[in-house]
């Protein structure tokens, strides 16, 4: 499965790269603290799959890297995704790394 860590994360968004950012959280996760990315929760990915881009890289986070991380298996064994990356460490190895002023839970 291809990563990326949160400082690629963080360089590809201050570059304007052309990229998906997809959360995999729940709702009221989501209203803790984001990446203003695109929440798709990890049960409602089947049902979602036309909304993930096939032709740009697509991130796909989530609290760990555990819920992307199966969520990307599955895009990847029953979809044929190729450009799915995992965000090693989720969201919690944004706020430690990047923003220290995140909320955590």
């Amino acid at each position: 499965m291809q990563q990326k860590t949160v400082e690629e994360l963080k360089a590809m968004m201050d570059s304007g790269v052309d990229f998906q950012l997809i959360d995999v959280r729940e709702p009221h996760e989501y209203e803790i603290c984001n990446l203003k990315g695109e929440l798709i929760p990890q049960g409602t990915v089947p049902e979602n799959v036309g909304k993930i881009s096939r032709d740009k890289p697509v991130v796909v986070h989530c609290r760990s890297g555990m819920r992307s991380a199966n969520a990307i298996s599955y895009l990847e064994q029953n979809h044929g995704f190729t450009n799915l990356y995992n965000l090693k460490g989720g969201i919690l190895a944004w706020a430690d790394e990047i923003d220290p002023e995140m909320p955590k839970y």
